[in-house]
């Protein structure tokens, strides 16, 4: 079976902690703080590998997890940072945040990556933390958490052509045709149920790749049928040539409509799928009637903005060369589709002070206080120092927060929760 599309866990490393620790020497009766900082952990790396063709690897690893930093130690020694760990997917994967559907990456050519979960920060050793005040601190600082989150994981097969059409029109014949590709052909409708990729060679550095898409049926736009996994993959092909088969006995209205029907689904999907070079091509020729079947539908394709139309039999190989030939001079005319943009998220300064902070208030009536630089600042505390007690309450009051929990109405006494700590609220 072929997977185009899966969800993984990708869970970063977490930072190793700050160290504790004060010169022991012979003949320095008071050695300061030599507290080493924590390694940072590693990240999670999505890599496009031009050597694979589908997602199958990951249905058999759901999950990535790369290796935490190592923890400060004494004499000032910084933790070993965390491997990262490079997950290899083909190209053409698009990556998205499956919580939020954000794009993070359109990985089209081989060797592009991007970092999914970026590794926590090693927290700073006691070292940091001395002043001509204090010169002896007596904590340091924890990890920080590694990212930890699901990703989308979706195929949009690249190659230059994409034969489409509806199912049976032996688009699958016509790949065998022109390739060494050899995928299923039956009499039948719906015998293909993945992309097959095909390499046409017309001589030295004159090839291209065509890809047999899987049949569609009228609202696959909506999902139906094959719906979205054949239309995903229409997206990264330059050229499209459309395949009909003429050498049906259906009234020739019929066949019309059928035609329209395949246009108007990739309209739906994306209207400007239809601004690229587009051929008709009428299968079957061999099969008594084709031919007339083939012109009537020549001229309702060219009203309908193709502009060549071939009449070939995949079975014989009539036409063929001339067809190939058409597909080599519209891909040299083809722009190359651009990979889809990541969407970032928008970047606003804010002032310091209280504009760091969000307070939301959850269902329990607890004030939950939301902020990166709050969230950091909890994390440093250690709980068995009152100096780091003191220093955690420093920098809430110079980040705004006991402002901000007045403002949205916090009472003595309410409980407030920033991260994993909890305390009541005292003005």
């Amino acid at each position: 079976m072929f997977y185009d599309h899966v969800t993984i866990r990708a869970k970063a490393g977490d930072g190793g902690r700050g160290c504790v620790a004060f010169r022991r020497e012979r003949g320095v009766e008071y050695g300061g703080p030599s507290g080493g900082d924590g390694g940072i952990g590693g990240s999670v790396i999505l890599k496009a590998d031009e050597h694979l063709r589908t997602l199958i690897d990951f249905r058999y690893r759901p999950e990535f997890r790369a290796e935490r930093g190592q923890h400060g130690l004494g004499s000032n020694m910084t933790g070993h940072s965390g491997e990262d760990l490079v997950g290899l997917v083909p190209p053409g994967t698009l990556v998205k945040d499956a919580a939020t559907g954000r794009i993070l990456a359109d990985l089209v050519e081989p060797g592009a990556s991007v970092v999914v979960a970026k590794g926590g920060r090693g927290g700073r050793g006691n070292q940091h933390f001395a002043n001509s005040v204090r010169q002896t601190p007596d904590w340091a600082e924890p990890a920080e958490p590694g990212d930890d989150r699901t990703i989308a994981l979706e195929l949009r097969i690249v190659a230059d052509i994409g034969l489409v059409g509806l199912p049976n029109a032996g688009k699958s014949s016509l790949l065998a045709r022109v390739s060494a590709a050899r995928p299923k052909v039956a009499a039948y409708p719906f015998t293909t149920l993945e992309p097959n990729l095909g390499v046409v060679s017309l001589g030295l550095g004159e090839s291209f790749a065509v890809a047999d898409l899987p049949g569609l049926i009228e609202g696959a736009h909506e999902g139906k049928g094959l719906g979205h996994d054949f239309l995903r993959h229409v997206s990264r092909n330059r050229v499209l040539v459309h395949v009909v088969d003429v050498g049906t006995e259906k009234p020739l209205a019929e066949l019309k409509r059928d035609y329209d029907t395949i246009v108007m689904e990739i309209k739906e999907f994306d209207p400007s799928l239809l601004d690229r070079p587009r051929l008709f091509v009428g299968n079957k020729l061999d099969l008594p009637g084709a031919e007339q079947r083939f012109a009537a539908l020549a001229r309702h394709a060219t009203k309908k903005g193709v502009k060549l139309a071939f009449a070939i039999s995949a079975a014989t190989g009539h036409g063929i060369p001339a067809l190939l030939k058409a597909m080599q001079l519209a891909l040299k005319r083809a722009p190359m589709p651009a990979a889809m943009a990541a969407e970032d998220v928008p970047v606003v300064l804010k002032p310091r002070g209280r504009a760091r902070v969000k307070i939301v208030r959850d269902q329990r009536g607890a004030f939950l206080v939301r902020g990166r630089e709050v969230a950091r600042a909890a994390a440093g505390l250690d709980g068995g120092s009152k100096s780091s007690r003191k220093r955690l309450q420093a920098d809430l009051d110079r980040l705004g927060v006991d402002a901000a929990l007045a403002r949205a109405g916090a009472r003595r006494g309410d409980v407030v929760r920033i991260g994993s700590l909890e305390f009541e609220y005292a003005p």
